[in-house]
């Protein structure tokens, strides 16, 4: 008995068919001794496609195992054509029959049915353990409610150019409120804008309101202030002339306090005021320039913050994607813009929108005017014009002005001698004005 199964394992290991006669007698000693036939079972080894053993099967083969131990070797084998032999114990489901023949699998193509889940059948999901639940968050939530009730649902589609896409990151640039922190500053840039004074101004004019903001831009150079500061000052001056009449003898003092003021509100080391008494050669003492400085924030009601030109310039700058010879020539038209009394009553996105318009069109930009500034300015070519010429208008004439302190600021070579080295483009600005009426 002990030498027949070793027989019967050395014919399927190499892959044959045992004779008729002993194939009976297999099935007598199987009839006598199934234990026998148990142990053959376990030390079968079917060869794979490559010609290596599987490894050995830890259980009977019974008849359904045989048959997914069939299935394994009939589909590998399709692939590359290779005839397989059938291991006897997955063709014998019981003792008695007879072990199956060779059988060559030819390689046909079969037809793969996708089967879609049952209705009532809810789909499997798959979880990975590196996903993780989308779970909205606060802002996300305040963000889209926000843009919902200001009707900023989706960004135009004529806006080409997503200004805010390399900030996306950066938590300090608050891309997901940039919108909304822009339409407050164009709402509430009519609220605090100063009326035209001059009419009810006595001693003082336009010409006298232009020589000290030429003197307080030579003095916000001087200290090396923010550019912030300037734009404040200016703001505070004119804000406080539409409010009360100022004599001649206090103009410069309250131009003094004004700055002492926007230093206070904007920079991290603000000037003393002895630095202010010493810059206006002894003309104010310290009591003065303080009183003034209490009597302006009362007459403000102590409101700074507000939005100035900078405010929008910055952001237009970002969509005009300027370099910085454009930079530099852009703040040249802003503070050529601060001299004259004709843009106090022009709103602050204007003068900025104007100052970005007047750059592009003396750097000789193609295009002039593009979606994206349309979009993020407010303002089309048509709108800028008349503030554009009184801005190109400044720098033809800065030259033989005798109030030089933006042209020779801009002159130097901090900022690119852009007041010289390009010439003014009220030629380029008069053509394109005519072309529009």
């Amino acid at each position: 008995m002990a030498s027949r199964p070793q027989a019967v394992v050395s014919q399927q290991q190499r892959g044959g068919v045992a004779p008729a006669g002993k194939q009976k007698n297999v099935a007598v000693a199987d009839g006598k001794n199934r234990r026998a036939l148990g142990d053959i079972g376990n030390l079968v080894t079917v060869r794979a496609v490559e010609g290596k053993p599987e490894p050995h099967i830890n259980r009977p083969i019974t008849r359904s195992f045989g048959a997914q131990l069939l299935a394994k070797a009939q589909a590998a084998a399709a692939v590359n054509k290779i005839p397989v032999a059938i291991p006897p114990d997955a063709a014998v489901g019981r003792a008695g029959r007879k072990p199956a023949k060779k059988v060559a699998i030819k390689n046909k193509e079969e037809k793969i049915v996708a089967l879609s889940p049952a209705k009532n059948e809810e789909p499997k999901q798959t979880h990975s353990k590196s996903s993780r639940k989308k779970v909205p968050t606060l802002t996300s939530v305040l963000t889209a409610r926000s843009k919902v009730a200001c009707g900023i649902v989706d960004k135009p589609k004529e806006l080409v150019d997503d200004i805010d896409a390399a900030d996306a990151e950066d938590q300090l640039a608050v891309v997901d409120y940039i919108e909304d922190i822009y339409k407050f500053y164009r709402s509430a840039e009519h609220d605090g804008r100063p009326r035209g004074y001059m009419d009810s101004q006595v001693e003082i004019n336009a010409k006298m309101r232009a020589i000290l903001a030429d003197w307080l831009i030579e003095v916000h150079h001087k200290f090396e202030l923010m550019p912030e500061t300037l734009y404040l000052t200016l703001y505070i001056i004119d804000r406080y002339l539409s409010m009360d009449v100022v004599l001649r003898r206090e103009f410069q003092l309250v131009g003094v306090s004004a700055m002492l003021i926007a230093s206070k509100y904007e920079e991290i080391w603000a000037p003393q005021v002895d630095d202010f008494i010493c810059i206006s050669n002894m003309a104010y003492t310290r009591e003065q320039i303080l009183g003034m400085e209490k009597g302006i924030l009362n007459k403000l009601e102590w409101n700074l913050t507000v939005p100035t030109s900078y405010v929008f310039l910055v952001r237009f700058l970002k969509a005009a994607s300027c370099d910085t010879e454009m930079e530099h020539m852009v703040f040249f038209f802003s503070e050529l813009a601060m001299m004259q009394y004709s843009m106090v009553t022009h709103r602050p996105s204007m003068v900025a929108a104007s100052a970005v318009y007047a750059a592009r069109c003396t750097l000789r930009k193609s295009p002039l005017w593009t979606d994206t500034l349309e979009r993020h300015t407010g303002f089309s070519e048509q709108q800028l014009l008349e503030c554009t010429e009184i801005l190109v208008n400044c720098h033809a004439a800065a030259p033989e002005s005798k109030l030089k302190a933006v042209y020779k600021k801009y002159s130097g070579e901090k900022f690119g001698g852009v007041a010289i080295l390009h010439p003014p483009a009220t030629k380029l600005v008069q053509e394109l004005k005519a072309a529009r009426k």
